[in-house]
């Protein structure tokens, strides 16, 4: 039936990792089907199927669909967290675009949401 409890620690570990990027306002370069992604997530929950998802702003690295250029609504990508590989939270910039085109549709029920944290500046630690 499941994988075992080896992929349910993975993916616990995998949700707090990203919640607090979200929290924090940092970075992730990821693998995401087969690709390596540069992306900001602003919000973590569960779609209306009740799986893991993450509403992020892609800014760099590659996608099946192509790359706008860096502050385009195109950029926004609704991820399966399970799908995740080979996470690091980074140090960089927080990246986004004023229109959030798919929060509805990605994330119904949101556990963590970046709008809700006051704004931070990550080149200054806070």
């Amino acid at each position: 039936m499941g994988s075992g409890s080896g992929r349910a620690g993975e993916i616990e570990d995998l949700y707090r990792t990203v919640r607090e990027a979200v929290v924090t306002k940092r970075p992730i370069a990821a693998v995401y089907h087969d690709r390596r992604r540069l992306f900001c997530p602003h919000r973590l929950g569960r779609n209306k199927e009740g799986q893991l998802r993450v509403l992020c702003y892609q800014y760099g690295g590659e996608s099946e669909s192509g790359l706008k250029p860096v502050g385009s609504p195109d950029n926004w990508r609704c991820i399966a967290l399970d799908k995740l590989r080979n996470v690091d939270v980074l140090t960089g910039l927080w990246q986004t675009s004023p229109n959030h085109s798919r929060p509805a549709s990605c994330i119904v029920d949101a556990d963590v949401d970046a709008d809700d944290y006051p704004e931070r500046d990550p080149q200054q630690g806070q």
